[in-house]
Parts: C-alpha cells; structure tokens; sequence
C-alpha cells in the first residue's frame, strides 16, 4: 500500500478514535500540538521559506509522506495537527490538519490546512 495512502487511512483513524472519544463524554482531550495557523500564513513565502525554518516554527512534523500535485511531481509532505474539545460537547471540538508539501532542494512549494477556525477569527 503507498505511503500516502497508508498516512490517509492513519488520519481517518486518529480523527475517529478522537470524535468517539469526544462523544463518550468524559472530560478533556487533546491531540498534537498546537500551532498558530495564521502565524504562519504570515511568516511562510511559497517557493522562500526551508524546512529548516518550518521545523524551527512548528517542530518536528507528526508524520512525514509523499504528495503528488497536479503536474505529477512527487513532493515531500510534512503534516501537523492538533485536536481539542470537551467530551460530549462536539459544538465545542476543535481539529485542524496543516500539510506542507516541499520541493527537492527543501523549499516549500505548497501548503494547505483544513479543519474548525479559532474563534474570533473572520473565515
């Protein structure tokens, strides 16, 4: 089974075991680590920015992969999350994923994130 595939199928179960967990009701959780997603919008220039640099703002990535873009250049993959939330209050969870994906001299080429917003926040 391909790398990504694999990391794919890891993330649906982290995000599984952490909304039953939430559903059970008992207590707080939190997954990951937390990272400030607009920070580094404004820190970050596609095509400027190492690894090294990434590395020393967000630390070491949660898992490592490959990507492909839409030329079908295969590209590293370094991915962060962080999850939290009240049990059995789902209205109050909080998940985010940021995938950054690098060029072969270490560079960022791309990145994306999906997930809940922080509060306060206009998106």
């Amino acid at each position: 089974m391909p790398e990504s595939r694999l990391l794919s199928y890891g993330f649906k179960f982290l995000a599984a075991v952490f909304l039953s967990a939430a559903l059970a009701g008992c207590g707080t959780m939190q997954v990951g680590r937390d990272f400030d997603l607009q920070r580094f919008e404004s820190q970050v220039k596609r095509g400027v920015t190492t690894k090294g640099e990434i590395r020393a703002w967000l630390g070491a990535p949660a898992a490592t992969g490959t990507a492909v873009n839409a030329r079908g250049e295969h590209l590293l993959q370094w991915t962060y999350y962080h999850g939290r939330g009240r049990m059995g209050r789902m209205s109050q969870v909080e998940f985010r994923i940021l995938e950054i994906q690098f060029n072969d001299n270490g560079v960022v080429q791309s990145y994306n994130w999906s997930g809940t917003v922080n509060k306060g926040s206009s998106e």
